[in-house]
């Protein structure tokens, strides 16, 4: 299995695993609601922030990928600072969502990025940009570190939490 594939892999077995978490984060229903600020640990966020935190993260680094791509001369400026308010914004509105259409839009992302991430070339996924923390990153490590890394870290999260709010 080449690189391409195990990403894909992972990219879908975390929007299955989000899916699997769907029965619990229905039952939890009205989950109250945290706060949702730059200055808010996301590890703090309740099962529906995350979920529109996802929904919104999903699109907007794919995005960013088509930038790099695109943009000339290299690095290419892309990326955001956590304290951009329209992120906190998109999160405060579709946490609002039922959870089985935050579900929907994720795994129809997951899906563009699968098709997007098969097209790529080894030249595309070492491009470069530069985020305004002053990073300079190639666009595979954008996908891993922003993206596949980010989404695995958050299914982790939703995980333990509901698990543990089973538990108590």
């Amino acid at each position: 299995m080449n690189t391409t594939d195990r990403t894909i892999d992972r990219l879908r077995a975390s929007a299955a695993a989000l899916r699997a978490l769907q029965g619990p984060i229905e039952a939890g229903c009205p989950w109250p609601q945290r706060r949702v600020e730059h200055d808010a640990p996301e590890s703090e966020w309740g099962p529906l922030e995350v979920l529109a935190h996802l929904n919104e993260m999903l699109p907007y680094w794919l995005g960013e990928v088509e930038r790099i791509l695109d943009g000339q001369p290299e690095p290419v400026p892309f990326g955001r600072k956590i304290t951009d308010p329209l992120r906190a914004q998109v999160i405060r509105r579709d946490r609002t969502l039922p959870p089985r259409e935050l579900l929907d839009r994720i795994e129809a992302d997951v899906e563009r990025y699968a098709r997007r991430r098969a097209t790529l070339t080894a030249a595309d996924l070492a491009r470069q940009g530069a985020h305004p923390s002053g990073e300079v990153v190639s666009v595979d490590a954008l996908l891993q570190r922003f993206v596949l890394g980010h989404l695995e870290g958050h299914v982790g999260q939703l995980t333990a939490s509901l698990g543990s709010r089973a538990a108590g």
